[in-house]
């Protein structure tokens, strides 16, 4: 046995020798390995030292505490609008150019982000599409203010705030064309930020200024730059819009946002860019915060923007040489008196100049419009002229705006951004329509005398005119035996409803196939449309 216990030994000395060469080998060639790999490493670039991260640390700023302070009272504002079926008619978009090759300098507002939209066919059903805006809260309680254009003829809008993924639906408070501005409100049953107003007459060429809003859907995004001039005329400007001009990067998306001075105030509403591609190329437009607080002040009280007006029209761009011809050094030159408005009533004249109200100075247009539009309505005005030579006084009464132009072509297209889609302030009652006035034109070819009618430009899907058969284009006459000649009659009724009040709707129709049959007048059928409102909603 001792043989036995002799070549166990020796078995166990070979494996554990076995053994310890091949833990060697292995721990040699690792050795070898890791040499060589770091020896490769290294000859990347043998002298380089490797770079190391430091502790996070915030170095805030003036433009850091700004963005951190006004971003939560920044809203996305994304709007649905049943597109149109195109019609023959080429419309410029931001980018187009003209068979000539195209204007040096595009000026254009309405400059929403949209999706981009695939070809479609000429006579394909329209389909809704989305655009995106911003917009601003200005009261904790969910009212924002943007452009019109972001919310014109939408059909919903939903509002996103700053950090929150939740859409909120937002109602249409007023609009006002003429300013490119707009309100509107959501519930989020929640104390909400809002941005600090500043007075715009304070902006000096080469302040700072800081543009927030969505880009090209981007929401949060913060710009900076100077202003590059006030007071700005720009071509395709409306009556009461004097911009702010920008360098502070603004592209589409951006339109309705605020751009705030260094301390955070808002003073001014991004409208506008110059472009020739359609994008930034710093050249951005922002209506002053001291116009957007006066057009909110009249839309939070009457739903619009209400302004006195005298009924006159004069040239825009007067030449000093019209007023030296005239004999005067400063004024207005009447050109055209707007028949029974208040102007002709007081015996004002075409060719008059106007060289001062109440005894001020008025050195041209913009001072005279200034003046005129924020004139209580009602209120009398002493209005001096300058006739053949000699100085006459006219005592003229001061008359809301739209109602004296109400006859004027240029109030006639915008007549539409007067809405209905909800329920009056203070009632439960909900037609769910939106109207315009009809025109003095409109009115004579379907012989109504009494001017009763107002046109129905959209009805809600759903709503309750949609249920007992309203529809885009028909006139109402009177709801409930009530004259209805103004959004303010339609209110007025609709706020004396509640649920499960009787509704009747008299309406006139166009008849298919009837227009042009006499006198260029068309065939209209008169019914009345009539249901229960519900008792809820």
């Amino acid at each position: 046995m001792r043989w036995f216990q002799n070549l166990k030994q020796q078995k166990l000395l070979s494996l554990s020798l076995m053994v310890f060469t091949l833990s060697v080998g292995i721990l040699i060639g690792t050795l070898i390995s890791g040499s060589v790999s770091a020896a490769k490493e290294q000859a990347v670039a043998p002298d380089a030292t490797p770079l190391a991260i430091p502790p996070a640390a915030s170095n805030p700023n003036e433009f850091t505490k700004l963005a951190k302070m006004v971003e939560p009272a920044v809203v996305n504002i994304s709007a649905e609008v049943t597109a149109k079926a195109p019609t023959a008619r080429r419309r410029v978009s931001p980018g187009d150019e003209d068979e000539e090759g195209g204007d040096e300098m595009e000026m254009f507002r309405r400059f929403f982000g949209q999706p981009g939209q695939g070809g479609r066919q000429p006579n394909a059903r329209p389909r809704p599409r989305e655009a995106t805006g911003s917009g601003f809260l200005v009261d904790k309680n969910g009212y924002i203010v943007t452009n019109f254009h972001v919310v014109e003829k939408a059909d919903s809008i939903k509002v996103k705030l700053s950090g929150d993924d939740k859409e909120y639906k937002a109602k249409v408070i007023g609009t006002d064309w003429e300013s490119d501005i707009a309100v509107i409100k959501i519930d989020a049953n929640k104390a909400l930020p809002a941005l600090k107003i500043g007075n715009s007459d304070a902006v000096q060429v080469g302040d700072w200024a800081v543009a927030i809003g969505s880009p090209f859907g981007l929401a949060a995004t913060v710009t900076a730059g100077i202003i590059s001039a006030t007071g700005r005329d720009l071509p395709s400007a409306e009556q009461f819009q004097r911009f702010i001009q920008t360098d502070a990067a603004i592209n589409p998306g951006n339109s309705g946002g605020p751009l705030v001075n260094i301390h955070g105030e808002v003073i001014g509403v991004n409208t506008a860019i110059a472009t020739q591609s359609g994008g930034y190329q710093g050249i951005g437009f922002a209506l002053p915060a001291n116009q957007m607080a006066k057009v909110y002040n009249s839309i939070i009280q009457y739903g619009r923007a209400k302004r006195g007006s005298i009924g006159i029209s004069w040239d825009k761009n007067q030449k000093s040489e019209v007023l030296r011809a005239a004999g005067v050094n400063n004024g207005v030159l009447v050109t055209q008196v707007t028949p029974k408005g208040p102007a002709e009533k007081a015996g004002l004249r075409a060719e008059d100049v106007i060289i001062a109200i109440n005894g001020k100075t008025i050195k041209n247009g913009d001072e005279l419009v200034a003046i005129v539009a924020e004139t209580p309505v009602d209120t009398n005005l002493k209005v001096t002229v300058d006739r053949g030579g000699k100085k006459v006084d006219l005592s003229v009464l001061v008359q809301d705006r739209l109602e004296v132009f109400k006859d004027d072509e240029r109030f006639a297209r915008h007549r539409d951004d007067v809405e209905l889609p909800t329920k009056a302030e203070g009632t439960p009652a909900k037609f769910g329509i939106s109207i315009r006035a009809m025109s003095a034109p409109e009115k004579e070819s379907l012989k109504l005398g009494d001017e009763r009618g107002v046109y129905v430009t959209r009805v809600e899907e759903g709503s309750f005119a949609a249920e007992i058969g309203v529809q885009e284009r028909d006139i109402i006459i009177s709801v409930n035996r009530q004259p209805v000649t103004s959004l303010d009659d339609l209110r007025r009724v609709q706020g004396t409803l509640k649920p499960g009040d009787a509704v009747a709707f008299r309406v006139m129709r166009p008849i298919p196939g009837a227009a042009n049959r006499k006198s260029g007048e068309a065939g209209y059928q008169t019914f009345f449309a009539a249901g229960t409102l519900p008792e809820k909603e």
